[in-house]
């Protein structure tokens, strides 16, 4: 449909009024004695006639493109890629992540928010590149009993107490080993107030970061001997890929039955699920699996990755 010269000129004014003068649509709407609804029709219709042409310039290293690919392909709301300078190594990748992590973290919070948080060495890298803040209205919680020794880098109280550290915010720790030697000694546990009020809490965390494991001999989690040999055989040999919060995942993202999960002190996945905005760090080729499992089964909403793990990704998926 042509324009007049009037309506060719009105739409002009508005667009550079607009994107020249940097001025508001209810600015605007002002100015020209229109509605402020109108104005924002105006502005769409002046796109759709070429009267306005949008040109972005992506920054270097072109990994803006693959992330929107990733995104769409696996329904995630952002994905943010690193080139890894040794794409090998799972130690490089590891390293190289906890910036873009830690970057992808406090750009989401404002400062009085519940943060959840889980453990392992790519978190350790997250919280090592976290800047200092002053949010003393926040909490910081931890979803998932500790592994190994409490004074251990990678232990969940310890993340969670520095990154509280780094925000200025207030540490809720969940007193408790992450795998408990039966059931009995779980469902105790459960019942104490403490244990029960920390998991409650981080239930209705608005953010979370959580790392994404995978069950090999060199993970932190047969490490410490969390779990044996024997149990981490019988997971793989019922389809276990990997873990979010020590929550056994198979190929397709979906809890495996086994009986381990009973003896596991964390937020459960439903619960993770729904917390708002879920961070999954984690990357290289030892994770590859356990990475598309995660992203198969909705388990994030953010996944923090290194590009040829995103590449490895979406050549799967076609």
């Amino acid at each position: 449909m042509s324009l007049t010269e009037e309506q060719h000129r009105l739409l002009y004014r508005i667009a550079q009024a607009y994107y020249v003068d940097e001025l508001t649509q209810r600015e605007i709407a002002e100015r020209f004695g229109i509605s402020r609804p109108k104005v924002s029709r105006l502005l769409q219709k002046a796109r759709g006639q070429g009267i306005i042409n949008v040109t972005l310039v992506p920054p270097h290293g072109g990994l803006t493109d693959l992330e929107r690919e990733l995104e769409q392909e696996f329904g995630l709301e952002e994905a943010v890629l690193v080139s890894a300078s040794n794409p090998q190594s799972l130690t490089a990748v590891t390293r190289e992540l906890g910036p873009p992590g830690a970057n992808c973290l406090v750009r989401s919070l404002h400062g009085d928010e519940i943060v959840g948080l889980t453990w392992g060495t790519t978190l350790l890298a997250v919280v090592d590149a976290l800047p200092t803040q002053s949010w003393p209205e926040m909490k910081v919680v931890q979803m998932l009993g500790g592994l190994g020794s409490p004074e251990a880098e990678t232990h969940g109280a310890d993340l969670t107490y520095r990154m509280a550290e780094a925000f200025g915010a207030r540490p809720r720790l969940l007193p408790s080993p992450g795998i408990v030697p039966s059931k009995e000694v779980h469902d105790a546990l459960l019942a104490h107030s403490q244990v029960a009020d920390t998991l409650d809490l981080a239930a209705r965390a608005d953010i979370a970061v959580v790392g994404i494991g995978a069950p090999n001999p060199g993970s932190v989690v047969a490490r410490t001997g969390a779990i044996t040999p024997q149990e981490l055989d019988q997971l793989k040999a019922q389809g276990a890929v990997g873990d979010i919060a020590l929550h056994f995942i198979d190929a397709d993202g979906q809890p495996v039955d086994h009986e381990i999960n009973d003896r596991v002190v964390a937020l459960d996945l439903e619960r993770i699920t729904q917390i708002p905005r879920v961070i999954g760090v984690a990357g290289g080729p030892e994770k590859f699996h356990v990475i598309r499992a995660a992203l198969r089964g909705k388990l994030v909403d953010v996944l923090v990755t290194d590009a040829g793990t995103a590449r490895a990704l979406l050549a799967d998926a076609g």
